[in-house]
């Protein structure tokens, strides 16, 4: 049923090490403001993009080098008519070998089609994930900030 979940992948050519610490360095790669620690398993975080986005998130599963699991505690998106749909839903990177690459594959567990953040959320997920994470992996610069201007388009377009 993985297809019923939000995915995105895509390979590097860094260890699965620095794949690993980009991933955790979430202020290095999504934009918003982040409170708490991002790299101990058990933590807690929260994300907050102005009044459209807010979640809080519970480091599940850190696996060096393997895996990172978020657990979505509480969330609200100001554009969706159930404000807190990403409730429940885990948030993973699963990180592995393949050949003298790097794979990583991300995926919104819980996050269907069927919901209506979906297109949305895929969008901003895609961008985050394979723009500014793989970018912070391959170059030490994510780009956090340069969705924001589409962002703050798209909400006052809907």
């Amino acid at each position: 049923m993985k297809d019923q979940n939000l995915n995105h992948s895509f390979t590097v050519d860094q260890t699965p090490e620095e794949v690993f610490a980009a991933i955790n360095d979430v202020r290095g790669w999504w934009s918003g403001e982040i409170e708490g620690s991002t790299d101990k398993l058990g933590a807690e975080f929260t994300y907050r993009y102005k009044d459209v986005h807010y979640s809080k998130q519970k480091i599940t599963e850190l696996v060096p080098g393997k895996k990172v699991v978020w657990l979505v505690l509480d969330s609200y998106l100001s554009f969706v008519e159930d404000k807190t749909e990403w409730n429940g839903t885990k948030v993973v990177f699963e990180i592995s070998k393949k050949g003298n690459k790097t794979e990583v594959l991300f995926t919104h567990v819980g996050l269907a089609p069927q919901i209506e953040c979906f297109k949305a959320c895929s969008d901003a997920w895609g961008f985050y994930v394979t723009g500014s994470l793989r970018n912070l992996i391959a170059t030490g610069k994510g780009e956090p900030n340069k969705k924001e201007k589409k962002e703050r388009e798209a909400v006052m377009q809907s």
